[in-house]
């Protein structure tokens, strides 16, 4: 396909190394271990168990319900062959061949696979490319057996339907009951990506659910299946893109799932995506397995290194690929205990998007430099603004910030009423009664919520290589846009807190992501961190901590750095004493937390889910709210 269709329709191709990501710990690990346990056992048990898993092999059916060529159904298919094969020989020996003289003693064909394809022609490649695999498997065959081993006629045929998934009744294809496994990499396309005919799959798909508009496509699939599976013990997984894992997704798609009786059986932890295809697909992906009924062993792959790490437990594995309870993240209004209230910078709400600095309140150098020349008296009217952009690359951008200003002041610039006429004219044009309104008051911005003393200002965006993302205190004449989050009453303390690796560590778990960026989200993320209650010494440690991070980092901005240049960890080591000074707040905070020592993101994110599930039990939401931490602030 050419990239753009490619996109469009969410086809990626999917290599076999990620393929067995998916079907290794789904079946085909316990298949092998299963075989390797009965070959090591003797006598007519060992020869009872063998007839039983060949038999066994050949009842499997599998689903693969987004195929395309068929790559995961041609991979299984080889896998199950060779299983056979080790079942056969173990079975017969020496003897294997003259036993075959006697009728073909196989049992696996190609009829135990199904497929769902939306494209003819892919659809049409699977099903041949099934048939190619098993004349690869019987030249296997042949190789053993010492002779040539064939299966004409053809009798047996792989299901491979051509139509949509979303619209087609899977209990239709393949009973439920009938089926063993479900799995596949379905389209990824974002909720912003999909194309009416997608978006209306969503609505055939997702129906009425609450908060269903946010979805991406490929929980489609996921609901899909999860209604299939109901009754039986059919398990399923699929390579998704990580967003069903963090942000506000996870709290829509799995409280839905949840109330299925799913229950998430092994999962792979974020990781880049890569295949053999020419023009690669950039993405980020998730594996997560998942059935109705429970099981004992669960597996959590990390792929921190090259080697993905198996942690292998008992405990739960929660929707955001961690050890924990199914305890979800839900937007909140007001902070979950003892943080400051956080809000908005202010909106302009003033202009056309894509506009240039010679229309609105917002003015680049050369704007506010003819403003000036024009009538100086505008100079304590004209202030910084900051946004996500201008804070973390010192780019210079002004404002218009008309509050209080003279109205004879307003009239003495031709410049300036040009604007303004332009800002009203913009919103009276507005389908928006709010907006309308705001035409009375052009010199204005439309939502001010600028602080009027100092404050911390958040960027909303952060690019994902960030350890942290960079935060800072600004003075009040400072003017905060809407591309940035601003906390008025916060201290040294609370950037301590949300400076450190522990809020980090949430903020990616938890929040969103524009493109890959960090979003950091005010209900999802500020507000639902749980804080902790130090004690004076450990408020007093991270106080301490946090001013040497910023008296560091102050020193290389003096030098004329961006926080951007501090914060790029290809650069950390040109900007060491910083980086240490974050290391030591790291510990401050960690230790307040709990005595033992962190040694990763993973656990300080159970840890905190922990403190997130107490909080907001029913018990904990009826404490008083003085008991919170107000004497630090």
């Amino acid at each position: 396909m050419e990239p753009a269709e490619r996109r469009a329709k969410g086809a990626h191709y999917t290599a076999e190394e990620n393929i067995m990501k998916v079907i290794g710990p789904l079946f085909l690990d316990r298949l092998k271990a299963e075989l390797a346990s009965i070959l090591e056992e003797s006598g007519g048990t060992r020869k009872k168990k063998l007839q039983e898993f060949h038999i066994k092999l050949s009842s499997l059916r599998f689903l693969d319900p987004a195929c395309g060529c068929g790559n995961f159904l041609v991979v299984v298919y080889r896998e199950i062959r060779l299983l056979e094969l080790q079942v056969m020989e173990a079975l017969y020996g020496k003897q294997l061949a003259l036993q075959m003289e006697g009728g073909d003693l196989a049992r696996v064909h190609v009829d135990q696979f199904y497929g769902i394809e939306i494209e003819e022609f892919p659809a049409r490649i699977a099903e041949t490319a099934l048939w190619l695999t098993d004349h690869q498997m019987n030249l296997v065959f042949s190789k053993v057996l010492g002779k040539v081993y064939k299966r004409i006629p053809l009798k047996k045929s792989p299901t491979i339907h051509h139509g949509n998934a979303l619209r087609l009744d899977w209990k239709e294809l393949l009973p439920p009951k009938q089926c063993s496994y479900i799995f596949g990499n379905p389209p990824f396309v974002g909720k912003k990506e999909q194309d009416a005919g997608q978006k209306e799959d969503m609505s055939l798909v997702w129906g009425e659910a609450k908060g269903a508009g946010i979805l991406d496509y490929v929980t489609c699939w996921h609901r899909k299946a999860a209604s299939y599976i109901q009754g039986t013990r059919t398990c399923c997984a699929f390579v998704s893109t990580n967003s069903i894992s963090q942000g506000e997704q996870v709290g829509v798609l799995w409280s839905h799932l949840f109330s299925q009786g799913i229950k998430i059986h092994f999962a792979h932890r974020t990781f880049a995506w890569d295949n053999e295809a020419g023009g690669k697909a950039h993405v980020h992906v998730v594996i997560i397995g998942f059935g109705v009924q429970d099981t004992p062993s669960k597996k959590l792959y990390d792929h921190d290194g090259e080697t993905p790490q198996v942690i292998e437990t008992a405990a739960n594995i929660s929707p955001y690929l961690i050890l924990g309870n199914n305890t979800l993240a839900h937007h909140r209004t007001t902070p979950v205990n003892g943080a400051p209230l956080i809000n908005y910078g202010s909106m302009m709400i003033d202009k056309d998007r894509g506009a240039g600095d010679d229309e609105g309140l917002i003015l680049s150098p050369q704007a506010r430099k003819e403003l000036l020349k024009e009538s100086p008296a505008l100079k304590p009217f004209i202030r910084r603004l900051y946004g996500g952009e201008e804070f973390l690359n010192g780019t210079e951008r002004w404002c218009l910030w008309l509050v209080d200003a003279p109205a004879d002041l307003l009239r003495s610039s031709k410049l300036l009423q040009e604007r303004l006429k332009k800002i009203a004219a913009f919103r009276l044009k507005s389908n928006r009664p709010q907006t309308k309104a705001l035409a009375d008051t052009p010199s204005l911005f439309g939502e001010i919520r600028q602080p009027d003393s100092r404050y911390l200002l958040i960027p909303k965006v952060s690019s994902e290589s960030r350890r942290y993302i960079p935060i800072g205190f600004m003075s009040p004449k400072d003017i905060a846009s809407g591309s940035a989050l601003v906390v008025p009453k916060a201290t040294p303390f609370h950037f301590g807190i949300l400076s450190s690796l522990m809020h980090n560590a949430w903020m990616r778990v938890v929040g969103g992501r524009l493109e890959s960026r960090y979003q950091y989200s005010i209900s999802l993320v500020y507000n639902t961190f749980p804080w902790l209650t130090p004690t004076e010494a450990q408020a007093e440690a991270i106080k301490k901590a946090a001013q040497a991070v910023l008296d560091a980092r102050q020193h290389y901005l003096d030098a004329g750095r961006t926080l951007a240049e501090l914060y790029d960890p290809l650069a950390a080591g040109s900007h060491l004493p910083l980086l240490k000074a974050h290391q030591a707040l790291d510990r401050a905070v960690d230790k307040a937390y709990r005595k033992e020592a962190f040694t990763n993101e993973r656990e300080r994110v159970e840890y905190l889910f922990g403190l997130y599930e107490k909080l907001t039990s029913p018990l904990a939401l009826s404490v008083d709210s003085s008991r919170r931490i107000k004497k630090h602030q």
